[in-house]
């Protein structure tokens, strides 16, 4: 872009990344709710006032994660192994713990196996062979609704080919785990008023907009807010496992100190918390642990407070640090 700019073409640059706005723009215009805001000069604001001109509410950078000693092991992987879509052996004999009360952050260039491992843990995926054990019960290449029964929930990737009914209202997809459960449904028929009550807590408890969307089909709304659907759905089911894999995908600075609140509150609860991102600032402020994945192994396992950028970039790359 700066090569660009250099030659004499204009660009018009749309993103919610603070950062890509201080490197790359001259001049940010602010847009909130559809209406314009204001435009500042890039050079003399800060980031932190970006991000209030963006939300309308000063904003927290630093995620307030008390220090607490983590319990029992609540997944389990040994020894993994697991192919790609093309059925080339892409996880290599994976190891992995997460405990009560921690979350662990999995750090790694994509396409190194951190998906597959998602997958399988999940039940996406057939694994060649391994153990995943979630409460000490073997999960490994049973069916999706098995592991959800036995503790885990989880943020998908692709929100809206693994995460949502896009057909289906918001109040339909904040239930689809438990539509048959009560207060969901009694004697098999669902309890309407019980799941519209449901969907408009969950719309205001986390900012899904727009208001009062309960019978709106889901695939109507933004990604962005088809992504806090899923987070409320899954955060809800309250289970002990919590698989967070990109969560902040396509959210403003705003819903992301939300989302963070959210997984952070799990891991206080004394839920067990695997996150998986590309973005090496979330996987640093959140983890606990952080585990970096490369050629399909956990190659280098740091503590979240000693991390830094060089270090776990370089354990990426498939270097060792000193």
């Amino acid at each position: 872009m700066h090569n660009l700019t250099a030659d004499g073409k204009s660009i018009l640059l749309i993103t919610h990344k603070l950062k890509e706005i201080k490197e790359s723009a001259d001049f940010c215009t602010i847009i909130r709710l559809g209406r314009y805001i204001c435009t500042v000069d890039v050079d003399t604001v800060d980031e932190n006032e970006l991000a209030s001109l963006m939300v309308g509410r000063k904003v927290s950078f630093k995620v307030e994660k008390p220090e607490q000693k983590p319990g029992e092991v609540v997944l389990d992987v040994k020894d993994l192994h697991c192919n790609d879509y093309r059925g080339v052996e892409i996880v290599k004999g994976l190891n992995l713990q997460v405990r009560r009360g921690e979350i662990v952050g999995i750090a790694g260039i994509d396409g190194n196996g951190q998906t597959e491992l998602v997958e399988v843990i999940t039940g996406l995926r057939k694994g060649i062979s391994g153990q995943v054990l979630v409460n000490g019960t073997d999960v490994f290449n049973k069916p999706p609704r098995f592991g959800f029964e036995h503790g885990v929930s989880s943020i998908p990737a692709d929100r809206q080919k693994h995460g949502l009914v896009l057909d289906f209202s918001i109040e339909d997809n904040l239930i689809l785990q438990n539509y048959d459960e009560i207060p969901f449904s009694r004697k098999k028929i669902l309890q309407r008023d019980t799941i519209f009550d449901h969907a408009s807590q969950s719309i205001g408890s986390y900012d899904i907009r727009p208001p009062q969307s309960e019978k709106r089909p889901a695939g109507t709304l933004s990604g962005g807010n088809q992504q806090k659907v899923i987070i409320a759905r899954e955060v809800q089911n309250d289970k002990d496992l919590l698989i967070a894999v990109n969560p902040t995908r396509g959210l403003d600075v705003g819903a992301i100190e939300y989302v963070h609140k959210y997984i952070v509150d799990q891991r206080n609860k004394g839920k067990a918390v695997l996150l998986v991102s590309f973005e090496l600032d979330e996987i640093m402020s959140l983890s606990d642990i952080i585990d970096v994945i490369f050629d399909g192994q956990i190659v280098s396992s740091i503590l979240g407070k000693d991390a830094n950028e060089n270090d776990l970039g370089l354990a990426m790359a498939g270097g060792k640090t000193t």
